[in-house]
């Protein structure tokens, strides 16, 4: 009798564990073939799995079920998914990049000068110009082109295959699937959208202090840490204060609604956020914008005015990341 029972119980503990696996298959959206080695990962994470050559893969998604998935593969654009399903395998469908540039010969000399400018812009806009930008390099700038027509008031960016960054001031590889790059040059300003996935480097001990004490710096007063302390509601304990336009103070669960288990930025107007005497302001593009104990929230939902919208790759962290 006592084995029975210790069978069942092992058999409790371990069913949640398998029902948090996920399987599915990745397919070309047009021929519906098979895409061997697309990633499925979380986004901003370390956690991924790479499909074998039938496009299939499995990742367990216990320790990030909240957060949707992403699946990217090289020359297509990345599908993130909300709804996951356990059941069965899913079929995910991905769209063939094809970009129509001009004929111009990218290596021409006449255009040697125009692609230099052009990186520099892409390397301030997309990398940041912050201290930890200085730290950052794209390994592969030759899968980088440019549409060159002088004409147009808007720069864009191609990238068939995924742009690979070492950064060396906070110790990560970072893999970015860039799926729409734009700059406007009568406004100045820059659109980018794609998927992030990182890796640990390894670190000498001689820089491992320098390097945890960059990647504390760059957490202290960032979106990350923003939304990691209102889902505690310990906004003003970590340094953060919040109002209206109209400079009305604001406290945590003003701005904060849980529904569901599930917890929302959410308030009626558009407000401020201040740390170290620096504003931020937050306009809503959504009613509500979901977030999570980790940091993770709908970058769809809000634009950001300040100093935690000026933060790029270059200062991004890992979920993961533990302060």
């Amino acid at each position: 009798m006592r084995k029975f029972i210790l069978s069942i119980l092992f058999i409790n503990l371990f069913n949640p564990a398998y029902n948090q696996m996920i399987k599915g298959t990745v397919l070309d959206e047009d021929d519906k073939n098979t895409i061997c080695f697309a990633t499925a990962y979380f986004n901003g994470t370390f956690v991924g799995a790479t499909a074998d050559l039938d496009g299939n893969f499995d990742l367990d998604i216990s320790k990030n079920k909240a957060m949707p998935l992403t699946i990217s593969a090289i020359g297509y654009y990345s599908v993130t998914l909300t709804n996951l399903t356990f059941d069965k395998p899913m079929i995910i469908y991905l769209k063939p990049k094809i970009y129509q540039l001009n004929e111009t010969v990218i290596n021409a000399k006449s255009l040697e000068r125009k692609r230099k400018r052009y990186l520099k812009l892409l390397k301030d806009e997309f990398l940041g110009t912050t201290d930890n930008a200085q730290y950052c390099r794209i390994l592969n700038e030759q899968d980088i082109t440019f549409n060159y027509d002088s004409d147009k008031d808007t720069v864009k960016a191609y990238a068939l295959n995924p742009i690979l960054i070492e950064n060396k001031a906070l110790g990560y590889h970072v893999t970015y699937y860039l799926d729409k790059f734009e700059y406007y040059k009568n406004l100045q300003a820059t659109y980018f959208v794609g998927n992030i996935k990182f890796e640990e480097d390894s670190i000498a001990p001689e820089t491992q202090n320098k390097i945890y004490e960059k990647r504390e710096n760059t957490y202290l007063g960032s979106r990350m840490h923003f939304f990691r302390a209102l889902w505690f509601g310990r906004l003003y304990s970590n340094g953060f204060s919040l109002t209206t336009l109209n400079y009305q103070q604001l406290y945590d669960e003003d701005i904060m609604i849980e529904k569901e288990g599930r917890k929302y930025l959410s308030y009626n107007q558009n407000i401020y956020i201040y740390y170290n005497r620096n504003s931020t302001k937050i306009t809503f593009l959504l009613d509500r914008v979901n977030f999570d104990e980790v940091g993770f929230f709908n970058a769809s939902g809000i634009n950001w005015e300040g100093p935690m919208g000026e933060q790029r790759v270059a200062d991004w962290l890992p979920y993961e990341y533990e302060f």
